[in-house]
């Protein structure tokens, strides 16, 4: 998929929801799901394909509370000991996505965590 966030509908600029995540990603499945079977618009952005931007990062960051952000029960957080070490979420986050709990919900200025109904319905 590309990279655009805005697209233009009845002469006005709006901003779609991205679904941020990976297909494997069951939770990432079903908010595509989601938004196909009620014909809504969205962008979705594999992490697999292509890395955030620091600025996507830091907009994530702002709407996130960082220690919501690392998927405690990931695969990756117990092989590599993550329960028992100290470390930056943000950091661990952005060097590993595998930590990141998916999928990432984002519209304009707000983004949520994980699959999010309310988010989705709200937002598109």
């Amino acid at each position: 998929m590309t990279h655009i966030d805005k697209h233009w509908r009845n002469g006005q600029k709006e901003i779609m929801i991205q679904i941020i995540g990976t297909l494997s990603s069951k939770e990432t499945q079903k908010a595509i799901r989601y938004m196909k079977e009620r014909r809504k618009e969205f962008q979705f952005v594999d992490l697999k394909a292509r890395k955030l931007s620091l600025r996507e990062w830091e907009s994530i960051f702002q709407c996130c509370d960082e220690d919501e952000m690392i998927d405690t029960e990931s695969q990756y957080y117990v092989k590599n000991g993550y329960k028992y070490r100290d470390f930056d979420p943000k950091q661990e986050v952005m060097e590993h996505i595998e930590l990141l709990k998916l999928p990432v919900l984002r519209n304009k200025s707000k983004a949520s965590l994980g699959f999010d109904k309310e988010f989705l319905e709200a937002n598109s």
